[in-house]
Parts: structure tokens; C-alpha cells; sequence
């Protein structure tokens, strides 16, 4: 399967015009004081169903040229994504969504009229998977290692230079790499200078050593609350983000929930702890990342409330 190129960002971005929001990008200058930077945050907290992820889910969707049923496997806002984008098309969409799940993402699945089928054995999910695929003769679509799905994910940063064109840095988090593989792409397609960051949990950390290995280091037993960052790299994935990446910055669960409160204290935005993750290396002043313009992708705002703000009351 060849790999995307920033030409299939483009093409995303007016496939995708009209259909997603255009999000909005918001400063904060008690961030821009704390972090000793110029920070741009694109709230992707605010695009359709919560979550960057309809970008990369309608793109693929668009592209699957027949009336199949799709089906796809997440237990979040891939799955979300999936299901509206073929709600608006009118193809029929089945989601496997293995425990433990966020019940908001859930509900929002059943809402935008997605099938959920729930495994009985998670280890087993993948498998399910590609059985319903064969039982309905449907076509698949991964969450993030596939070229249509990372084209769509990088029309969040082509909309973020296209307002802020002279950044110097861009932070994102990284579970599967999908964001991340076609921010890279919109970035050094536009300009090649700009730096690209990984940010990963400490708990959950597989992408920075698959980089740094050259191969997919499996994600065992993630232990962290960035429920959307507990998957390994793909094959796809893993050649853009070693071609492409400045480096990682690594993020305790303690500075997760720090960020999550600034945020919501400082700029009254709800993010889910994977979005916090890209925004902590700058309340703890990485030395990288000051005197520059960095801006932020914010993937997501989809948390249980109650949950949302026990873990505030924590931090």
C-alpha cells in the first residue's frame, strides 16, 4: 500500500469542504507566559463528533467507491467518525468497539445510527473485526493506518499554517500516529523547516522506540488515562513519522492532568488527556520549544464529565 503524500492532503482538505468545520485556533496569553512561547491551539475539540478523527474517517469513507457496508474497529472517536460519515452518505456502518469503552463515545455511535457490536474477549477484537468483515462483505477501515484516513487527519494542520503560516514547531499526541503521520505531511509540504514533535505518555510509550528502532515495538498494557493513545504504530505510519519527526516529547500522568486543568481553568475548553498530552511539554517550559511559535493540534473534547472532573480534583 504506497504511502500518502502532502498532494493527497490537499486533496483531502477539498473533499472535506463544506463537510467538517473549519475549527477554530485559540491563544491564551497566560499560556504563551508560562510556556515562554507564542502558542496557537487548533481546537479540534470543537470539529464534527468531538474529535479530529472525522476528518480522516470521512475521507476514507468518500473514497470507498460502492454501497458495502463499512466496518471499523475502535472503542472511541474513530468510531464516531465512521458512523456519521456514513450517516451523511447513506452506507450502512458497523463499529466494533471492544471493553472497557468511554459509554459518551458509545452512545454518540448508536446516535449517528452505527451498529455496535461488542466482542466478547477485547484480546479477540481484531479478529472479530476481519469475521464481520467477511460475514457482511463489507470493507474495512483502520483507525489510522491507512492512507486516506492519515490525508484526512492532515487537513487539521494544513487549516492551522493556512491561518498561522510562519510557526516554527507543531506538538501533537501519538497513539496509532494517524494525526501525527499526516500533520507531518501538510507541515513539510507547506514548509520543510517547521518542526514536528511527538508527544506520548510515559505509560503508553511504544511510538518513540519504534522510531527509534525502525520497527513496530508493540503497545503492551498501556496504563494510561489518554484512553485514544493506548495503540502501536502502523505500517504506514512508522516510515512517515521516522522521515519526518523532530522528536518526542514523553508526558507523566501527573503533567496530563495538569494541562487538562489549565486548559479548562485558563481557557474554559474541555480536552480529552490525549489532547493534554501535546499541551504539557509546554507548561513544563521545554527548553525546545521556547522564543518560538509552536502551535498545537487539540485532537479531542469527548470525556465523561464526571470522570473529566474527578480527575481535575486530582491534579
Amino acid at each position: 500500500m504506497a504511502l500518502p503524500t502532502f498532494h493527497d492532503v490537499e486533496r483531502a482538505a477539498a473533499r472535506l469542504q463544506g463537510i467538517a468545520r473549519e475549527t477554530p485556533i485559540q491563544t491564551s496569553r497566560r499560556l504563551d507566559a508560562h510556556s515562554h512561547a507564542t502558542v496557537f491551539l487548533k481546537c479540534e475539540n470543537f470539529q464534527r463528533v468531538g474529535a479530529f478523527k472525522f476528518r480522516g474517517a470521512y475521507n476514507a469513507v468518500a473514497q470507498r467507491h460502492s454501497s458495502k457496508p463499512v466496518v471499523a474497529l475502535s472503542s472511541g472517536n474513530h468510531a464516531q467518525g465512521i458512523a456519521l460519515a456514513c450517516l451523511l452518505m447513506g452506507k450502512e456502518a458497523h463499529l466494533v468497539m471492544p471493553e472497557p469503552v468511554n459509554p459518551i463515545k458509545r452512545a454518540a455511535v448508536r446516535d449517528y445510527g452505527g451498529i455496535v457490536h461488542v466482542p466478547a474477549d477485547p484480546r479477540e477484537a481484531e479478529s472479530f473485526s476481519r469475521d464481520l468483515v467477511q460475514e457482511l462483505q463489507g470493507e474495512w477501515i483502520e483507525a489510522f493506518n491507512d492512507p486516506d484516513v492519515i490525508a484526512g487527519q492532515g487537513t487539521a494542520a494544513l487549516e492551522l499554517l493556512g491561518h498561522v503560516p510562519n510557526l516554527d514547531v507543531l506538538l501533537g499526541p501519538i497513539g496509532g500516529g494517524g494525526l501525527l503521520s499526516g500533520t507531518c505531511l501538510a507541515a513539510h509540504g507547506i514548509n520543510p523547516e517547521i518542526q514536528v514533535y511527538a508527544c506520548e505518555p510515559a505509560w503508553a510509550l511504544d511510538a518513540m522506540y519504534s522510531v527509534k528502532e525502525n520497527r513496530i515495538v508493540p503497545q503492551e498494557h498501556p496504563r494510561t488515562i489518554a484512553e485514544g493513545l493506548r495503540t502501536s504504530v502502523g505500517t504506514l505510519t512508522l516510515p512517515i513519522l521516522r522521515d519526518h519527526l523532530a522528536g518526542f516529547f514523553v508526558v507523566e500522568e501527573r503533567e496530563i492532568l495538569t494541562a487538562m486543568r489549565f486548559v479548562y481553568e485558563r481557557m474554559k475548553l474541555v480536552i480529552e488527556p490525549a489532547s493534554a498530552v501535546a499541551v504539557a511539554p509546554l507548561l513544563r517550559q521545554e527548553p525546545a520549544l521556547q522564543g518560538k511559535r509552536v502551535g498545537v493540534i487539540i485532537s479531542g473534547g469527548n470525556v465523561d464529565l464526571t470522570q473529566y472532573f474527578d480527575w481535575l480534583s486530582s491534579s
